[in-house]
């Protein structure tokens, strides 16, 4: 699978297991930069091995240039998009 910006992955090793993710910048084949808005804000992403993530297929386009905007928004807008497909992957089990 080919890894870009606004991908939306699941963490299944370190302190964030279980948690979800947006890829904010790959940093190359072996590293990406994650974000979630609460637990890890936009300004400072987590640097991830890609072999520790779960990638869920589903990509969140908006996110791809999202240097250009204020870092708050940003946050903000991570947490509900992430909330929203959290909410609708419950739906679907």
């Amino acid at each position: 699978m080919k890894i870009s910006v606004g991908n939306i992955v699941l963490s299944k090793a370190g302190r964030d297991k279980g948690r979800y993710f947006v890829v904010t910048e790959v940093v190359d084949e072996n590293y990406v930069r994650i974000s979630d808005g609460d637990l890890r804000k936009a300004e400072k992403a987590k640097l991830k091995k890609v072999k520790h993530l779960k990638f869920s297929g589903d990509n969140l386009p908006e996110f791809a240039n999202m240097q250009n905007k204020d870092k708050g928004v940003v946050n903000a807008e991570l947490r509900s998009a992430l909330k929203a497909y959290k909410n609708t992957c419950k739906e679907e089990q």
